[in-house]
């Protein structure tokens, strides 16, 4: 399996769509990334990700604006196609597994301290910690570097 993180912004608002059945909520992610050419002049590249989040769990989906800062996780898909000109491309889409609100663009009526997360269920075990056992695995409190 291939995971890929992305912390960026949302390029427009989500929209929640139904497909055979199925919710989706789609919306796309811009990164940029700031560096130096050969020459020293500094430059930015913007890579987009389409997301598509298929979850019955859309209470999200409002909260999904334009300029929204996002940190997503998902699987990857290339899609290459042929533009009208003849020339090849490719676009990056990612199938949403979690997806959390980092916060908004100042000035848009938010308090741009947003940490709610929605994820799918997950096939991976759950473990149970009791209390006794954190402690014992933690050995003496004195010898705590702070």
């Amino acid at each position: 399996m291939i995971k890929l993180l992305v912390i960026g912004n949302l390029g427009k608002d989500a929209v929640v769509n139904n497909v055979n059945g199925k919710t989706v909520i789609n919306f796309n992610v811009a990164h940029t990334e700031k560096y130096k050419d050969a020459q020293g002049t500094q430059k930015e590249r913007t890579t987009w990700v389409e997301c598509a989040y298929w979850t019955d769990r859309t209470g999200i989906a409002p909260y999904l604006k334009k300029g929204t800062q996002v940190y997503v996780e998902g699987n990857p898909e290339v899609r290459t196609y042929t533009t009208t000109d003849g020339r090849q491309g490719a676009a990056l889409s990612l199938r949403i597994l979690n997806v959390q609100l980092l916060g908004s663009r100042a000035g848009d009526g938010s308090d741009g301290n947003s940490a709610n997360s929605y994820s799918q269920p997950s096939a991976a075990p759950a473990y149970n910690v009791s209390p006794a056992t954190a402690t014992a695995d933690m050995g003496d409190a004195d010898d705590l570097p702070f």
